[in-house]
């Protein structure tokens, strides 16, 4: 591929100078030709004469020197900063003093992986990145609120893998799964979560009934649409139905197969795992569980939100609230 400013790739340019060169045609006339101005054609004329065929290949357009380039030691600072927070540009900002966009560009420029690529315990690259151009946001909190269940699997007492290593002989199977379901506003980003024993449709219901009074509290007093995914415990369970029929809402699906469809409470749910759940070795399952609310709070009224400009979701609800 050629350079991204460059009028002619590789092959453009040789073409000029087999034209010019060996062909004894006007530069003028090539350079009408090919789309390019007659400075440009005697540029790569030139180059060929004194450096050969290899002249014409691509070169960087960075600049030799950089005065202006962030020291160093605050480079370092940063890159730390990421190694032992594990979050983005604006957290790490508030870490270190280090304005976010001058934090984006040192994590790009020594090739730091994005957070949603990497474990969130380790920050070894692990998945690949799906990403869209086309996003949506309802103009009014309460408009459309997302809903789903994330599986994970509890803790043993004393600690698990994570804490011992898997050389360990530590016992993990058997004790049975968390299952921490999350409501997010689609407007606001405000979200609610529970760690619950099951994800059976009146589990579901009865959660979604305590979610609703906590957004009440926090100002979002109506919720008008009900976003899930297909599984039965949300579309076959009379008893979710009536849920969202009490509260004067409308269900809604995701397409099959589209987990993306859901993304803000698929998002959140990777926040939650990399930032709650897996940020740190916890010694017991009650351990974690005792750590939901704190976090949850924090994310709410304190963490910045990317989407938000910065803003924690609190702010985009009514003063009062």
């Amino acid at each position: 591929m050629a350079h991204a400013n460059a009028r002619l790739t590789y092959h453009g340019r040789c073409l000029l100078v087999r034209r010019v060169v060996f062909g004894r045609r006007p530069v003028a006339h090539v350079a009408k030709e090919l789309g390019v101005s007659r400075q440009c054609a005697h540029r790569w004329v030139n180059r060929y004469r004194s450096e050969g065929w290899p002249g014409l290949h691509d070169r960087s357009s960075r600049p030799h020197t950089s005065p202006r380039r962030t020291a160093a030691e605050v480079e370092e600072r940063v890159l730390d900063a990421r190694r032992r927070l594990r979050r983005g540009p604006e957290q790490i900002s508030e870490a270190t003093g280090v304005p976010a966009r001058t934090v984006t560009r040192i994590l790009r420029r020594h090739h730091i992986p994005a957070l949603a690529a990497c474990d969130p315990l380790t920050g070894q690259v692990i998945r690949a990145v799906r990403t869209s151009t086309e996003r949506y946001e309802y103009a009014r909190p309460g408009g459309l609120v997302h809903v789903d269940v994330k599986k994970l699997g509890k803790i043993p007492d004393g600690g698990g893998w994570r804490a011992h290593g898997r050389s360990e002989n530590v016992r993990e199977r058997g004790i049975g799964y968390d299952y921490v379901h999350a409501v997010v506003d689609d407007h606001s980003r405000l979200a609610y979560a529970e760690i619950l024993p099951d994800e059976k449709g009146v589990t579901c219901a009865a959660f979604l009934t305590r979610a609703a009074a906590f957004f009440a509290r926090q100002g979002i007093t109506r919720i008008e649409r009900v976003m899930t995914g297909n599984a039965k415990n949300y579309r076959l369970f009379q008893a979710f139905r009536d849920a969202c029929q009490s509260l004067g809402a409308k269900q809604k699906f995701t397409r099959p197969h589209c987990p993306w469809t859901n993304g803000k409470v698929e998002r959140f749910n990777r926040t939650l795992q990399a930032e709650w759940a897996y940020h740190q070795v916890f010694a017991s399952n009650t351990e974690r569980t005792d750590a939901l609310a704190p976090w949850l709070h924090f994310y709410n009224t304190g963490r910045q939100h990317t989407a938000l400009g910065g803003q924690p979701p609190i702010s985009r609800l009514s003063p009062k609230s």
